[in-house]
């Protein structure tokens, strides 16, 4: 495959669609010489948003670990605030709160391609938690939200946009929320030009 074909997922999530940042995330990636090769605004269903992430247990305590993290490095107690601190169990209610914010809202889903799709537009979108994003990302201009302030919500942190990690994960996602008649192959101008 030539580099510049390498293709990820990238989706504007509920808070991102409801403070109107669809266009400025769209510019984003394009100035950076990726394109746009699929694009939809869906609601999406629990089930869809079920399929999306990973239903494995390892997974979910790994989840369930980041946010007792969270709860020991603010000093706060996860028994006294979630019932529990059993990192499968929290991992599951916070898999719960995902969903529940993940269908709150409709949502922007799109393929993007260029050389080294993976890695820029996860630089473009900023660390996963939006307190600690730089600035000039969309995560760290955007957003300020807190996995503390998430966890004491009981809610989903707020980090308006997903990415794919890796290449499989890119290939899960994209085949997962896109037909293949819903990418596109054409050339713009001063990126696929020789």
């Amino acid at each position: 495959m030539n580099p510049k074909e390498e293709k990820t997922f990238l989706m504007i999530k509920p808070d991102g669609v409801r403070k109107g940042l669809i266009g400025e995330v769209v510019k984003r990636i394009e100035q950076r010489d990726l394109k746009i090769v699929g694009l939809e605004m869906v609601y999406p269903t629990e089930q869809q948003i079920d399929d999306h992430y990973p239903k494995d247990e390892k997974w979910i305590e790994r989840l369930g670990n980041k946010t007792l993290g969270t709860y020991e490095k603010y000093g706060f107690d996860p028994v006294a605030e979630l019932g529990t601190d059993n990192p499968l169990e929290i991992g599951k209610m916070v898999r719960g709160w995902i969903v529940k914010y993940m269908t709150s809202a409709p949502l922007v889903k799109m393929v993007v391609q260029g050389i080294h799709a993976i890695d820029m537009v996860r630089k473009i979108a900023g660390t996963t938690i939006p307190s600690q994003a730089d600035m000039g990302t969309i995560r760290g201009d955007f957003s300020a939200d807190s996995p503390i302030l998430a966890n004491k919500e009981k809610r989903a942190i707020m980090n308006l946009v997903h990415a794919s990690e890796t290449q499989e994960e890119a290939n899960h996602e994209v085949k997962l929320w896109f037909s293949h008649n819903q990418i596109f192959d054409y050339k713009r101008f001063g990126v696929d030009e020789d």
